[in-house]
Order: structure tokens, then C-alpha cells, then sequence
């Protein structure tokens, strides 16, 4: 079947539903905008008679997994996991100020390219499953999440959950501009750092304890962290009441990006190792939340190797690549599960007012999708 072809001839029902879910904004903060989301992509997913499983949330959207049938054989069913997210970093009204629109060969709109084009994706492969009668050799099972931007702990155990049930994990984030995976990935680390002093007049500062300095005093040792390998962004910082005031208390919450497990080993074990410099000062980090690093492995390499043969004859180059972002695959990764992450379309301008996809991209990637459920 040249499922390429095939999709190029339902190029605008594929535009259609890509529209549907876009203009149907979902941002991680706003849990009814998100279930209203995956409630319209669930509606597809039953037009072809695929499970449901909905696991509810309080604080987030809920979360879910598609399960589509393989044939029937009398080997112990194997399962392939889909992960996508519903989920955007645009708020509820975003559509207004960045339309969804085809110009050319780019389709623009807020989360067009991360990810509703991915789940799109997913819903037209197990479609045309359906529709041309296709039975895959394993189970595929899709996991929406509904809080990947921000991640979660439900999402999170749940992923490795999955994962370890699967042969193979896909993770349907975007390519790489250029079309490349995303073999390797940085972890993500956040960590709030709090000092406590004590309040005095600003006249008299040897009275009191200023917790500002001991903040900006660690700062500076954490600062020696940063390497080529490792870096630290001071995204939030606070403190202190008044001018006059010697500042009793001081935070702030750093985002440490890293390669390799062991460079995280190494920031958490500098955070334990904080010691006061003013006497009578405190300090304290705690971890808000840690994505682990995607690092190579035989089992992905080796199911790299596996799609490269799939995807020749389709005349696609599936190059292997890095970036700085996290993801689910990530997760699925640090297990040692085999997978492969960016398999969404090319496009660019994720997080900015430029985001778009590359039709071409979004057509040739859902038939190297379809073809790799068929045949791994």
C-alpha cells in the first residue's frame, strides 16, 4: 500500500481535523479547556471502534489510552505505546492573535506543531487501519497526556507504566527542523531555593541577617555548575519587604538542563552539599520537578536501524539528532524501553508566535507512522 499516496489524497480531511484540534485550545492550566480537547480527539478514536481507558484528574486534564486490536495469533499479545499530548503552552483565546491558516506549504496556528499535529497523526494511521481492514502484528495502544508541558506525577508513573508493557515506544513530538529524531535529549531539573534570615532596620544591618545575600552568595556557587554539558537559568527569583528592611527571606527556582544522568547526580549532590555562609542563616532546595535526560541506547539504536529500513522505501532519511528539550519519550527512554522520539512533522516556532508545521512533512510522517505499525 503507498500509504504516502493515500494520504495525499485525504490532504484536506487531514487539514480539517489538524484545525479542529487547534482551534479547540487546550493550555495545561486550564483543566476544562483540555478535557473539552480530548473529549473531541476520544469521539475519533471511537469511529473506528478503539478502547477508551480515561483515567480522571483533579488538578489536571484528564488523562487517556486508545487501545487498537492486533490480529489474533496465539503469541502473547505485544503492544506498541503512542505518546502525544493534548496539552499547549498557549492560553484560551491565543487563536485570536495567531490564526490557524495554510499558506503555501506551512500551516500556522498555536499548538499546530507541538503536539496537535501529533495526535492527528495517531487518529489518521489507526483510521486508515480500520478503514483498509489492516491488522497490526501488536496491540497499539495511545496515551494522551494532558500535562506535558508542566508534567505531572500521574502522567509521569502512569508513562512508565505503559512503557514497561511495550515492545517499542513512539513518541509523536515534532522533528527536528530538517526532519531529524530526537535521539538524545537534556534532562530537566527544578529546583526552589529558599534562604531564611532575620530582619532588622536597614540603619543597623549587623543586627539582622540578610537573606537576600546568602541567596545571591549560593547563586554564585551554583553558577560554577555551568558547563558546556550543564546549564542553569535563574527563571523566578524573589525576596525581602521593604528597602529599609534587612531581607528576612529570599527564594528563587532554577532550571537545570543536562545530558547525561551523572551531570544530575552531580547538581543534586551540590544542592545537599549547601552549607549557610552568614551565621544563623538557612538553606534549603527541594526539587519541584525532574525529567531524565534521553541518552543513547542499544535498545533505541537498534530500533533506529529497524525504522531507517521502513522509512527507505518511502524515500525518507530518518537522521539521528539532539536537543535541549525534555519530553515523554524521555521518560520511556530511562527505562530502557526502545524508543524513538520525533516522529511528528518538521516545522518550526514551537513556544512562539511563529509556530508552524510543514504539510509535506505532516503527510510523509503519518504514512512512515502507519507503515511502522504495520510492520514492526
Amino acid at each position: 500500500m503507498d500509504f504516502q499516496h493515500y494520504f495525499k489524497s485525504r490532504r484536506g480531511e487531514m487539514i480539517h481535523l489538524l484545525k479542529d484540534l487547534v482551534h479547540l485550545e487546550s493550555p495545561t492550566s486550564d483543566k476544562k479547556a483540555v478535557n473539552e480537547c480530548s473529549s473531541f480527539a476520544l469521539k475519533e478514536f471511537k469511529k473506528i471502534g478503539a478502547k477508551v481507558n480515561r483515567f480522571p484528574q483533579d488538578e489536571i486534564g484528564h488523562l487517556y489510552l486508545i487501545e487498537y486490536p492486533a490480529k489474533k495469533t496465539e503469541q502473547p499479545e505485544e503492544q506498541i505505546l503512542l505518546l502525544t499530548h493534548i496539552d499547549t503552552v498557549w492560553s484560551v483565546g491565543k487563536i485570536k492573535q495567531m490564526p490557524f491558516y495554510v499558506s503555501g506549504d506551512k500551516i500556522f496556528g498555536p499548538g499546530v506543531l507541538d503536539m496537535k499535529a501529533g495526535l492527528a497523526m495517531a487518529i489518521f494511521s489507526l483510521k486508515t487501519m480500520h478503514d483498509l481492514n489492516i491488522k497490526p502484528h501488536k496491540k497499539i495502544a495511545v496515551f494522551i497526556n494532558s500535562a506535558e508541558e508542566t508534567q505531572s506525577e500521574a502522567s509521569e508513573k502512569l508513562i512508565k507504566k505503559l512503557a514497561r508493557r511495550s515492545t517499542y515506544v513512539l513518541c509523536l513530538e515534532p522533528s527536528l527542523p530538517g526532519g531529524a529524531l530526537k535521539t538524545e535529549r537534556k534532562g530537566r531539573l527544578v529546583v526552589r531555593l529558599e534562604c531564611k534570615g532575620k530582619a532588622a532596620h536597614a540603619g543597623t544591618p549587623e543586627q539582622g541577617i540578610n537573606a537576600i545575600d546568602e541567596l545571591l552568595a549560593h547563586l554564585l556557587q551554583l553558577n560554577r555548575l555551568k558547563k558546556k554539558q550543564i546549564t542553569m537559568n535563574i527563571g523566578l527569583i524573589g525576596g525581602g519587604e521593604k528597602a529599609n528592611i534587612v531581607a528576612d527571606q529570599a527564594w528563587t527556582v532554577l532550571d537545570f538542563r543536562f545530558w547525561k544522568n551523572s551531570q544530575k547526580e552531580k547538581i543534586l549532590s551540590t544542592l545537599r552539599q549547601l552549607q549557610p555562609v552568614q551565621s544563623g542563616a538557612r538553606v534549603r532546595s527541594s526539587v519541584e520537578s525532574l525529567t531524565p535526560p534521553m541518552e543513547k541506547t542499544r535498545a533505541s539504536t537498534n530500533l533506529l536501524v529497524k525504522a531507517r529500513k521502513i522509512a527507505s522505501p518511502l524515500h525518507i532519511e530518518l537522521e539521528a539528532g539532539k536537543t535541549g528539550g525534555g519530553s515523554d519519550g524521555s521518560i520511556a527512554s530511562s527505562l530502557g524501553i526502545p524508543t524513538l522520539d520525533g516522529l511528528g512533522p518538521a516545522g518550526e516556532g514551537i513556544h512562539s508566535k511563529n509556530e508552524h508545521l510543514l504539510l509535506s512533512s505532516f503527510i510523509q510522517r503519518t504514512a512512515l507512522l502507519t507503515e511502522m505499525l504495520c510492520q514492526l
